[in-house]
């Protein structure tokens, strides 16, 4: 009851004292002559977000930076050591290896089902479009950690002379085979794209959910003259329909990137980064809070950084691109 009452006394008042922040704000802007309080007002209200930003994310960047040219505990500078011991390690490599193909596969298979999905979705009565769209959302609900919790026992192995409770190797035993110990199946990557579609079953429905809704927002117009012209249901899905998604498309796509590059607690749950499904979220996390190594962590968030920010820049381009064309 402690904590629920903490947590209500801090909503309330991070809500109250934002809005008394801003009532004051704006009666000391009133104060001013007219023609200083047009100018000055802007800048008032957007202030307390530039401060934020600047104190919680820029001067933390900026920090981070700094501490990936210094030692373990940031007493000495190391240079460019942490970087280069870094890159040197077999480990890394292959931790950068497997970061690198979840951004390849993720994604795009993310995008895919979800496209899938709404389309499907759409063409079903409205209570089965309710119905299975909540369904297929639901994950999307789901903590990353309980996530990967429900899979660890999909995956989960037992020796052979006990009863599975793995829904995998109950299939596998059931066929007379053994059971397989799937998460460290590390020599042909079986186990990273296990962890994978963890990832994928949490993020299809958000995409699902903003496919459907611009499927919908097509114009019944363009459909129709393309069935006149004698399109098939393929043909209007791929140069009608998808057309006119592909700025929404890209901008899942983006984000569910983004996300996916930054992702560690599915590793870290299910494997702990071991039989080579390391990944560089998950790696930051190890060297930070297990290793104690700030030098080494902060050096593996600003590689994060450098890789994300093209990323950022495209998604910029892009939402600027379908505000000019509106």
């Amino acid at each position: 009851m402690i904590k629920i009452i903490n947590a209500l006394l801090a909503i309330g008042g991070g809500v109250l004292g934002a809005m008394l922040l801003f009532w004051v704000l704006n009666k000391l802007v009133e104060m001013l002559p007219r023609k200083w309080e047009a100018r000055v007002k802007p800048y008032v209200f957007i202030g307390p977000a530039l401060f934020a930003i600047t104190v919680f994310l820029l001067y933390p960047a900026f920090q981070t930076v700094v501490a990936s040219f210094a030692n373990d505990d940031t007493t000495a500078w190391v240079g460019l050591r942490n970087y280069t011991s870094l890159l040197a390690s077999r480990e890394f490599q292959t931790t950068l290896i497997n970061t690198l193909m979840w951004t390849l596969i993720v994604p795009v298979v993310t995008v895919a089902l979800g496209l899938l999905v709404a389309t499907l979705a759409d063409r079903l009565t409205p209570g089965g479009e309710k119905v299975s769209k909540t369904l297929i959302f639901m994950p999307m609900a789901i903590s990353m950690v309980g996530a990967s919790a429900i899979w660890g026992f999909i995956y989960a192995v037992r020796p052979a002379a006990e009863n599975q409770i793995g829904i995998l190797n109950a299939v596998v035993t059931a066929t007379g085979a053994d059971p397989v110990n799937w998460l460290q199946m590390s020599n042909v990557k079986i186990n990273t794209f296990l962890l994978m579609i963890v990832f994928i079953w949490t993020q299809v429905g958000y995409a699902m959910v903003l496919l459907s809704a611009a499927i919908k927002g097509v114009p019944e117009d363009t459909i129709e003259a393309g069935r006149i012209d004698g399109a098939n249901e393929r043909q209007i899905f791929s140069r009608i329909i998808v057309p006119q998604v592909w700025p929404t498309l890209i901008t899942v796509f983006v984000t569910v990137l983004i996300g996916t590059m930054k992702t560690a607690d599915i590793v870290y749950v299910m494997t702990n980064g071991n039989f080579s499904t390391n990944i560089v979220g998950a790696a930051f996390f190890v060297e930070m809070f297990k290793n104690m190594d700030n030098g080494r962590a902060s050096a593996i968030v600003v590689m994060l950084m450098l890789a994300i920010i093209p990323v950022m820049v495209y998604q910029v381009k892009q939402f600027r691109a379908q505000e000019a064309n509106r």
